[in-house]
């Protein structure tokens, strides 16, 4: 039986769901021996002097970690954000691009223009985060305005940093703005920058955590909406590749970024930026009947406007048509019910608005490129 450590934080969800994909993979095939302990992410992850086994799963994120695991000389997979110089260990990682373009859809199916990001000085991977949004929001024709404060450790925001400093930089803003931070520790610094400031979260600033934890997003008088990494994937994805280097195959030549499932959204980003009522009365008509099979008619009726006007308010704000919206919300709604029930498909289906499980299929293959069945495989690994 293969003897495997896993050097990964567990004091947060990103670790505890990395950890459970690959334990979804050892369920399915043969039993490791697994050597896990419970750390922070603020700790120095390190083997025990003496420990003999035959692989290891690591969020790598520094050098002298990378060494101290490479003087092993056993298969590695790393699922960090960092990938340490001078070291050719297989990679698998979130798409921090992915996760970017994620950001700007969100805030702009609100109906945000004006966008910003709350950073980290000295931490590469938020500053690669940071540069990721800045260029999607650049290729659409908007500006990128940054704040940076310390980190304490790793990528935790520093809580001496001046809050009246950010408060200020907060009011300096063109509002309505949405801002997206790295977690959540910083979600609720900039929350804290807009009580201190007079600011109304989310009518006037929404924020976005761009990594969604279910305990940390909700500890926070406003709860932070959280972009939902695919963790269980990268996890069981890394198993399955540390399983075949342990039996001598060949490893992946190039890192592989997994994208993330979506937004899981909460009161921060409850809001839309909008100022046409008509619009505004429109949107909270599609959200409201995101379970029924409705069509832009209905809009027309609901609003008692005409067709054309209600398609041209649609493409003027958010460059979508009212038809494209419905079906956004409806195929937002599939995936949530494809992820957090036990609905069979031709159920996620009729309680999604799309009518019958073929349009839904077909949907999602436009969208995504996997069938709504697959979806569900490739997050729960079933």
């Amino acid at each position: 039986m293969p003897r495997v450590a896993l050097l990964v934080a567990t004091s947060t969800s990103w670790g505890r769901r990395i950890v459970t994909g690959i334990n979804q993979f050892i369920r399915k095939h043969d039993p490791w021996h697994v050597f896990i302990e419970a750390r922070s992410e603020s700790e120095i992850l390190r083997l025990p002097a003496n420990w003999q086994g035959d692989g290891i799963i690591a969020r790598i994120n520094n050098q002298s970690m990378a060494k101290d695991i490479s003087s092993h000389d056993i298969p590695v997979v790393n699922v960090s954000r960092v990938c340490p110089r001078g070291y050719g260990f297989p990679h698998l990682t979130s798409d921090i691009h992915k996760t970017a373009e994620l950001a700007f859809e969100h805030f702009r199916e609100r109906g945000f223009r004006n966008f910003g990001y709350f950073s980290l000085i000295g931490i590469n991977y938020v500053a690669d985060q940071q540069r990721a949004f800045a260029a999607v929001l650049k290729k659409s024709g908007y500006h990128c305005r940054v704040y940076k404060i310390k980190a304490s450790r790793g990528g935790i925001a520093d809580w001496n940093a001046s809050i009246p400093a950010l408060a200020k930089w907060l009011n300096s803003l063109p509002k309505p703005i949405g801002i997206l931070t790295w977690n959540a520790g910083s979600g609720r610094m900039v929350i804290h920058g807009c009580q201190q400031a007079g600011l109304h979260v989310p009518e006037e600033v929404a924020v976005l955590s761009g990594a969604d934890d279910d305990l940390l997003c909700k500890v926070s008088n406003i709860p932070l909406s959280g972009i939902l990494g695919a963790n269980e994937q990268i996890g069981y994805e890394a198993a399955e590749l540390l399983d075949r280097l342990m039996r001598g195959q060949p490893s992946m030549r190039q890192p592989k970024f997994i994208a993330p499932i979506g937004v899981t959204a909460r009161r921060s980003t409850d809001t839309l930026a909008i100022q046409e009522k008509q619009l505004v009365s429109a949107l909270r008509y599609i959200e409201n009947h995101s379970s029924d099979p409705i069509q832009v008619q209905d809009l027309v009726n609901h609003i008692d406007i005409s067709r054309r006007s209600l398609e041209k308010l649609f493409l003027e704000v958010l460059g979508r048509t009212p038809a494209e919206e419905i079906r956004r919300v409806h195929f937002e709604r599939a995936k949530s019910l494809l992820l957090e029930s036990d609905m069979d498909i031709p159920q996620v289906a009729n309680s999604s608005g799309f009518g019958s499980s073929e349009y839904m299929a077909y949907v999602f293959k436009k969208r995504i490129n996997v069938s709504p069945f697959k979806f569900r495989n490739q997050i729960r690994n079933q």
